[in-house]
């Protein structure tokens, strides 16, 4: 009978649905594991073949839980609001509200014709009302804690999708979205306190089984480091103070830089002299992204400042004050000292415009980025310093500083505020008004959700305000503290907030009460395994695990940590070996694959094509020989015999395969898992014949790969009662892992000249004797004397005669 995987793979899908065989229990006796992946973005264009590779492994891992008798959370949701699909509603005069029902349909369609054991009634939606409810409700516990705040700043401005972005949405200086020049301005924006949870967004860390390299990705993002704060004052008697990790260096300091957007030039506006130059420069450093602004290899651009000068505060020496782009307002204090021999932003800048370069450290690296050589370089030229080590220098000048109340110990972060705010349209509405005589004010709970009204027109406004901003019906509104006249918010928030606490939602997403029940959280919380790609192992996991932080501290979550482990994986290339896109013209449509070969052929291939965690070039030659595999596993049924049992032929063979797949599974090694079970086909193969009971390991152990094929061939044949994803998970014997004979090499000279089988444990003296009886070996060293005798345990012997 021909393999058809067309109606055997809808069957199935339907069956698994309507026997609830993948529903989670929340009340359930066994033990709980909560196996999440990235939830996706519903784009118009629909899945990629990228897509299942994160959703096929987590499956895997998650199919092999329920067989191990565990109750399994494995669900999925969309992450829907956000820019693309308001662009597209903009461009069609579609409501994004049905671009989103419309995509969702096809992203769903998609999943489900893979075969994804998901836990369909979870299934959540980040633009729905009863979702985003809690979303807003998050939010004003965060305001009312004073962790969110609305303050002016300059900000990344996007020129075409006339919006806000956060730092982390700008690469190389345009939009990462659209690609367009961003560029600054300032604006009233929505910031929440990230900030406040740096150190332990870093010490936590310890508490999590992720990759060394997402943890150091988290750390360097957090930018966490040790320094001093230093008091430099000025011929006005005001004083700028900075931030720097290297205080022993100050004896150094020959100029100091503030940011263009630095408080003080107003302050000193009437002081300057070359006011009309400062502003010129200040224009056009408004004109840059902050990527631009920091990028190392630019030309260096200042203006000085005539009028006014700083102190170096252990020398008394005047020296000049630049204003440069280079420097920004938003990190440290937005003002620098310059130490031009030990740091080449500084000496380029001190060489181009004539400054001072005084050698500090003996042995450090001067005209680079930082001492390569801290531990050892010695202080010179440096008063009270010379002659100590760094580090020496280090504490000595904090101590010094401190005595003198000009300066103190500082551990400073990298890590800014979070942007929170849109001025687009869909988005989660901000539950906030503002009244002239209460400020800003929090919608009372009872209230949500506030829901996002219908609007005319998507577009952004021309003067950068929401499209909400012009519903004058909405946006009038009653303070709810004092009754009076006031606005609400038209900002919304950004894509970010819905993905940055869904996992939560998912372990009770039904409840009317609360964003999830005390119980559920405290049986499901924390996520046991959760993939996703490594575009978002920094910043979505950093905010994911900061709103989970505040949740834990106001008491609603259970645990410090949202996820106990953290995996990634490696994109999937077009067949030349570039990144798929329409435009290099090497996308491959999962449907066409799941049409011509089949879903389990495909999951398959996703799993085989090579290292998980890395990226794999997509191959037609790869695709059609899994569906190979998968008609000989298909066709085993022609050999199937009455007998029972696993024969003694092969129950080696089916130990070893048993434990190899089980551990490459676990450890992401699908492909060689995969490899395991080919070559278990291949001793199957060569015995001719296979009897139920084999062919029923071997059915639960590719079941996780290929869940159709094998659940068809278990009912059909009748190899037991139940589905097989309700079966127990194969075990092994451990003593019968291990051959019973080996074959290894029998050398002459280094020569080899013959192979023996022997038993596996076999001692020294009885492999040499065995060696040198085989018959070509006795011919080859008759009549010669024996130099020396090897024998390299389970591998060879070599015999050296003379």
């Amino acid at each position: 009978m021909k393999y058809d995987h067309k109606p055997i793979e809808k069957k199935w899908q339907e069956k698994w649905e309507q026997s609830g065989v993948f529903h989670a229990s929340n009340n359930s006796d066994k033990p709980k594991y909560y196996a999440l992946v990235e939830f996706p973005y519903p784009s118009g264009q629909g899945l990629h073949v990228g897509h299942p590779r994160s959703y096929t492994a987590l499956d895997i891992i998650a199919r092999k839980r329920r067989m191990q008798g565990y109750n399994v959370l494995y669900p999925i949701g969309w992450d829907a609001f956000g820019l693309p699909t308001e662009n597209f509603a903009i461009k069609n005069h579609v409501h994004p509200a049905e671009v989103t029902k419309k995509n969702i349909a096809r992203f769903k369609q998609q999943l489900q014709s893979l075969g994804i054991s998901f836990d369909w009634s979870r299934e959540i939606n980040t633009t729905d009302p009863e979702y985003y409810k809690w979303t807003q409700w998050i939010f004003l516990q965060l305001f009312k804690r004073g962790l969110a705040y609305k303050k002016e700043m300059a900000v990344n401005w996007c020129t075409s999708c006339k919006c806000v972005l956060a730092n982390e949405e700008v690469v190389n200086g345009v939009c990462e979205r659209c690609g367009s020049e961003v560029i600054r301005k300032v604006k009233s924006q929505w910031m929440l306190k990230i900030t406040e949870y740096a150190q332990r967004l870093i010490d936590d860390l310890d508490l999590v089984d992720y990759p060394e390299r997402v943890k150091a990705q988290q750390i360097n993002w957090i930018g966490r480091s040790t320094g001093a704060e230093v008091d430099f004052r000025t011929t006005t008697g005001d004083k700028l103070t900075v931030y720097t990790t290297r205080p022993d260096t100050l004896y150094g300091v020959t100029y100091m830089v503030v940011s263009p957007e630095h408080p003080m030039l107003e302050k000193w506006a009437d002081k300057l002299r070359n006011m009309e130059e400062i502003r010129a420069y200040q224009a056009e450093a408004a004109r840059k992204s902050d990527f631009e602004r920091t990028e190392v290899a630019k030309d260096k651009t200042g203006v000085r400042l005539d009028g006014v000068s700083a102190i170096n505060p252990v020398t008394g020496r005047e020296i000049p004050i630049f204003i440069s782009d280079y420097v920004l307002v938003s990190y440290g204090t937005g003002a620098i000292m310059a130490v031009p021999a030990h740091d080449t932003r500084d000496w380029e800048f001190a060489k181009k415009f004539g400054l001072p370069i005084i050698e500090v450290v003996k042995g450090g690296d001067v005209q680079k980025e930082a001492f390569t050589d801290c531990a050892t370089g010695v202080m010179v030229n440096s008063g009270i310093l010379d002659g100590l080590t760094v580090e020496e220098a280090k504490k000595k000048i904090i101590e010094y500083l401190t005595e003198k109340e000009i300066g103190h110990s500082k551990v400073n972060f990298k890590l800014r505020d979070w942007v929170f705010s849109r001025q687009r349209y869909w988005g989660e509405p901000i539950p906030i008004v503002y009244c002239e005589k209460c400020g800003y004010v929090p919608l009372p709970e009872s209230e949500l959700p506030l829901k996002l009204p219908e609007v005319k027109s998507y577009e952004p406004t021309d003067n950068g305000e929401s499209p909400l901003a012009c519903m004058t019906d909405w946006v009038n509104t009653t303070c709810p503290h004092c009754g009076g006249k006031a606005k609400r918010e038209t900002d919304t928030m950004p894509q970010w907030a819905g993905s940055s606490w869904y996992f939560l939602r998912y372990m009770d997403p039904h409840n009317s009460e609360a964003f999830a029940g005390k119980d559920a959280l405290k049986y499901w919380t924390p996520v046991d395994w959760y993939n996703g790609g490594m575009e978002h192992t920094t910043l979505h996991l950093l905010y994911s695990r900061f709103w989970h932080k505040f949740l834990y501290d106001i008491g609603e979550v259970p645990t410090p940590e949202p996820y106990a482990k953290r995996t990634s994986h490696g994109m999937i290339l077009g067949e030349n070996g570039e990144k798929m896109s329409k435009s290099r013209g090497n996308v491959v449509n999962p449907d066409e694959i799941v049409d011509t070969y089949g879903a389990d052929t495909m999951r398959l291939y996703e799993m085989f094509i090579g290292d998980f965690e890395k990226a794999a070039p997509w191959s037609s030659a790869g695709i059609k020989g899994c569906r190979r595999f998968l008609e000989r596993y298909w066709n085993l049924q022609n050999i199937l015999t009455d007998e029972k049992g696993v024969r003694k032929s092969l129950e080696i063979a089916f130990n070893k395969t048993i434990k190899k797949v089980g551990e490459d599974i676990e450890a992401l090694k699908f492909n060689t898992a995969i490899a395991a079970l080919m070559a278990l086909m291949n001793d199957i193969s060569d015995a001719g014949s296979i009897t139920s009971d084999e062919l029923k390991i071997y059915t639960i152990l590719l079941n996780p790969f290929a869940p159709h094929v094998t659940e068809e061939i278990w009912e059909t044949l009748q190899l037991g009662s139940g589905m097989v994803c309700q079966q127990e998970w194969s075990k092994y014997d451990e003593a019968k892992c291990v051959e019973d004979t080996i074959e290894i090499a029998v050398q002459v000279n280094g020569k080899v000249r013959a192979h023996l089988s022997v038993a596996a444990d076999i001692e020294k003296d009885a492999a040499l004797s065995a060696a040198k009886a085989e018959e070509k070996i006795a011919a080859e060293i008759s009549g010669k004397k024996i130099v020396k005798e090897i024998y390299v345990p389970g591998k060879l012997v070599n015999i050296v005669a003379k």
